[in-house]
């Protein structure tokens, strides 16, 4: 079986990532191949075409490929709550909350990420063409060998290409550590509009297709799911195992910090509240029309799995 994920030098989807290396899928009778697929729309339209089983990818993308959520399911939450990080130039000395530091600026974000900093300035009050705010790509990401959105967005932050960026913790890391950014927006943690913490959450993904043909399969990938989560709890140390397989030298060594931080939130169940949350954001960006029930957005016979 194949899991693709959209982002590979990243902390966003790591437990996708972890499970195959450490071999937690193998423990569950899953001979699974990893792939990097990038943008996440081409990820998931990769998933509908049949090309892969899995995605580790952004809940609130599904749509994009599976419209009104017709054929595609959450099966467990990587982690809780949207994940990505506004990050400003560090000599405009903004400080972490203050949105309206953003005004003016060029900021890069990759496609369907951006979705959610432009509703969290909606909901903050600040208006993308009156404030002059431009949110667009990010020269160099998703070009050749490029394997990560925030570690190119944070090299374009270094090179003056733009002014900020939103994208993921190792990107926020690396811009941080590098002296060239300051962190203003961390969205899981809580800062921005109340609610924002719902729009989406880093997912395992799959169609209701490979849930027919083989739903013990799907089981089995929650369960080791699980088991990577509650392993990396455990020995956080198992991330630079990791990264040093996967990841350049210097993410390599970042990989175990950005990773720690992340463990309060590493959590396979998905709530109400973020389905409630996540599908009144996609109707306010235009990634749906409807108001789908719990039960079409979460394939709820795998929930028992989750704990």
């Amino acid at each position: 079986m194949k899991i693709a994920i959209p982002d590979m030098i990243s902390n966003s989807y790591f437990p996708a990532i972890a499970a195959v290396e450490l071999g937690f899928f193998k423990q569950e009778g899953l001979d699974m191949e990893l792939e990097l697929i990038f943008p996440v729309d081409k990820t998931l339209e990769v998933l509908r075409d049949g090309g892969i089983d899995f995605v580790g990818g952004s809940a609130h993308s599904v749509p994009h490929a599976f419209p009104e959520w017709k054929g595609g399911k959450l099966i467990g939450a990587l982690a809780q709550n949207m994940y990505w990080f506004l990050i400003l130039r560090a000599d405009l000395k903004a400080k972490q909350g203050d949105i309206a530091a953003i005004k003016g600026l060029k900021i890069g974000a990759a496609p369907l990420v951006e979705l959610g900093l432009k509703r969290l300035l909606v909901e903050s009050g600040i208006d993308i063409v009156r404030d002059k705010v431009t949110i667009g790509p990010v020269p160099g990401a998703f070009l050749g060998e490029n394997k990560n959105f925030g570690v190119a967005a944070a090299k374009a932050l270094q090179a003056g290409l733009i002014d900020g960026f939103w994208a993921n913790g190792m990107g926020a890391e690396v811009a941080v550590r590098s002296g060239a950014g300051t962190m203003v927006i961390d969205a899981r943690r809580g800062d921005g509009p109340a609610g924002a913490i719902h729009y989406t959450m880093p997912a395992l993904i799959t169609s209701d297709a490979v849930i027919a043909r083989d739903p013990n399969a799907v089981a089995a990938a929650v369960r080791a799911l699980v088991k990577t989560q509650a392993a990396l709890k455990k020995d956080v140390s198992l991330a630079t195992q990791v990264g040093r397989k996967l990841f350049p030298a210097e993410e390599a060594e970042l990989i175990a910090d950005v990773v720690r931080r992340d463990l309060p939130y590493y959590s396979a169940a998905i709530s109400h509240d973020l389905v409630s949350g996540m599908t009144k954001f996609q109707r306010e960006m235009g990634l749906l029309k409807g108001d789908p029930a719990y039960e079409t957005v979460v394939a709820t016979q795998f929930a028992q799995y989750w704990h």
